[in-house]
């Protein structure tokens, strides 16, 4: 594909900075348009896709005709089939199985903290409100911000109960989000990415809510400076990795020679063997991520999809002691459909060597 990707996302999407960051690592030319995403689609003569999510992105078709999709985790594994250099899915089955659920907890549950602390608290709800209006509009006149600001703010602030967000689920909240912060601080310490020396799809997924929860959104800023400085100069790394070179790591720009046995043989760029961790390599720090992964999230996949296949509108579960409460999404069954579907994809051993790394996380509740 010679053609540039257009990409169609607005500043404040973590799902918007998430895909733009990967394009940048892998060296994929793209171009990128703010605001309205039908109206940008609409002066390119290209149907918007159902339901129209941030971001939308342009593929072409094998009659060439212009599609619109969305959806960053397909839209990856589709980057994956057109582009050779520098994958960001695991070589392993198992690695590659770990991604994939890692992914998914990003986008669907790290999320959470976002949507939380943007709207619950006055503070942040005051700076998201203005701050979306001009990232979508930077010379709109005061009368018309002010508007269109009360009207984001009254918007999402009704919809925080569809996440779960709410009094009784805040303090839930905050913990899972100060466990995670000390988590990735914990595991930044022994790599600089989720699986070894090259990021993979999962990193860029984490990276996108972190763009918010740290860059954007007062609260969780503050948080995340005092517990956890690595995250936020990760952030701040992962923003643009386009000259990851063959020898990975940014040590050699500051002086710092990069000493580990065969780092000179690491190539990103022509061969994907290079740069993960092995199976038996998996420290701790990142099957405690898991942990965390199968006490908050995996919970609510169950009691969603239960609620869907009920026909409830609504569910509640108990997670960490306390009573989560949200809107059925019928999304959500999806992602536990295809968490299992990838899994399933695994050999016996591989099956076995999988459960083992879960045991006892919880994650091994939607496994088995």
């Amino acid at each position: 594909m010679s053609d540039s990707i257009k990409v169609f996302g607005n500043v404040g999407s973590p799902y918007t900075q998430k895909i733009l960051a990967l394009l940048r690592y892998r060296n994929i030319s793209y171009t990128v348009s703010w605001g309205d995403v039908v109206q940008n689609l609409s002066l390119l003569d290209i149907d918007p896709p159902k339901p129209v999510l941030l971001p939308t992105m342009v593929f072409s078709d094998g009659d060439n005709k212009k599609i619109a999709k969305t959806d960053t985790t397909p839209i990856i594994r589709e980057l994956e089939d057109i582009y050779e250099n520098k994958s960001v899915i695991p070589l392993s089955p198992v690695l590659n199985f770990l991604n994939y659920l890692l992914e998914d907890f990003a986008d669907e549950w790290t999320t959470k903290y976002m949507f939380h602390y943007r709207w619950h608290f006055d503070e942040d709800a005051e700076n998201a409100k203005k701050m979306l209006v001009l990232q979508h509009k930077i010379n709109i006149d005061d009368e018309s911000m002010k508007q269109f600001s009360d009207i984001i703010a009254n918007r999402q602030i009704n919809r925080l109960w569809v996440v779960g967000s709410n009094s009784d689920t805040a303090s839930l909240i905050d913990q899972s989000y100060k466990r995670y912060l000390s988590l990735m601080e914990k595991h930044l310490k022994y790599l600089p990415f989720m699986f070894g020396q090259r990021p993979s799809s999962s990193d860029f997924a984490l990276y996108g809510q972190l763009t918010q929860l740290v860059g954007f959104d007062p609260t969780p800023r503050n948080i995340a400076y005092k517990i956890s400085p690595r995250t936020v100069s990760w952030v701040n790394i992962m923003s643009d990795l386009s000259g990851l070179h063959d020898t990975g790591g940014i040590g050699e720009f500051f002086g710092v020679q990069n000493k580990e046995a065969g780092n000179n043989k690491l190539n990103y760029f022509e061969n994907n063997d290079n740069g993960w961790i092995d199976n038996d390599e998996i420290p701790d720090s990142l099957i405690e991520l898991f942990n965390e992964v199968g006490k908050v999230y995996i919970p609510c996949l169950i009691a969603n999809a239960k609620a869907f296949e009920n026909g409830d509108d609504i569910w509640k579960t108990s997670i960490d002691g306390s009573i989560w409460k949200q809107k059925t999404f019928p999304y959500q069954v999806k992602c536990l459909k295809w968490i299992k579907d990838e899994f399933n994809k695994l050999s016996a051993d591989n099956k076995k060597l999988t459960l083992r790394l879960l045991a006892g996380s919880g994650c091994e509740n939607i496994l088995n």
